[in-house]
């Protein structure tokens, strides 16, 4: 098995191509559509998106972050050099993308100043702490996302008083996007929700939102989510319009004995989540 190479690739399919689902979630956008300069920025998404994959360039400019999601079977037994492979894939795929460069030089001090530059080969953008978690069975699954960085200055983690009361907590969710949605520019978007019992684990959960999220398949309160951004009419890239998002993506892990419950959100833009998966 070429670990490396398989990870080189996925890096790769993530960033130049839609999921089934997002083509299905922009078609099914376009026949609702009714205003005109929403239907002609949603043809043009959807025109971008089969350039990038004919001709294997990123779906933007801004590349993204790569995020790292491994779900390793009870029962399966990893290779050596596991993680180490995984890394040095990603490098690879960066550089064959190739991606944009964004990692910055220098000490801890320098980094956060940006005061050093940045390096020119992109494969220097290292991921985040990879998530681990365990599944049942023999097979391991990695899932690779590209996280864009104008959802991530959106995005937001903090406490909410339930009240004993579900929709106190959805009710507030709303809200909040209601306020960061129409300063994000690229929607529709595609709103990603986790809510757990710390802001780690709310995070950990909306990571895996994103990578199980299918447009094709939404709960209630996934549509309610949806439905009223909306409402909102500001539409893509902000031009207006009842296409503001495509769906949503929400996972709710186990919950605490408070008053508070943890939530974790991020607007994915009109190209995310970029995701793929490998499966060993």
């Amino acid at each position: 098995m070429d670990l490396i190479n398989k990870v080189k690739e996925a890096v790769i399919e993530a960033s130049i191509t839609y999921r089934p689902d997002q083509i299905d979630a922009y078609e099914r956008a376009l026949s609702k559509e009714t205003n005109k300069n929403a239907v002609w920025v949603l043809n043009i998404l959807l025109e971008n998106a089969k350039i990038a994959e004919a001709a294997k360039r990123p779906l933007c400019d801004d590349t993204g972050i790569p995020h790292v999601l491994i779900e390793v079977g009870d029962d399966s037994e990893l290779p050596v050099a596991f993680l180490k492979d995984i890394k040095s894939g990603i490098e690879l795929g960066l550089q064959e993308l190739p991606a944009r460069p964004m990692a910055v030089k220098g000490n801890y001090i320098h980094r956060i100043e940006q005061s050093q530059g940045l390096f020119e080969d992109p494969g220097k953008l290292s991921s985040p702490a990879i998530l681990m978690d365990s599944i049942p069975g023999k097979q391991t699954k990695i899932h690779i996302l590209m996280l864009g960085g104008g959802p991530e200055i959106r995005a937001s983690t903090y406490r909410v008083f339930h009240k004993r009361d579900s929709r106190k907590v959805f009710e507030e969710v709303v809200t909040w996007f209601k306020s960061e949605v129409p300063m994000l520019g690229c929607t529709p978007c595609i709103p990603a929700v986790g809510i757990g019992r710390s802001h780690f684990e709310a995070t950990s959960l909306m990571i895996k939102a994103m990578a199980y999220g299918n447009l094709n398949k939404q709960s209630d309160i996934e549509n309610y989510i949806t439905d009223s951004i909306n409402d909102t009419h500001v539409g893509p890239l902000g031009l207006g319009g009842s296409s503001t998002a495509l769906g949503s993506f929400v996972k709710i892990g186990p919950q605490r004995a408070s008053g508070v419950r943890i939530v974790s959100m991020r607007p994915c833009c009109c190209v995310e989540p970029r995701k793929a998966l490998i499966e060993i």
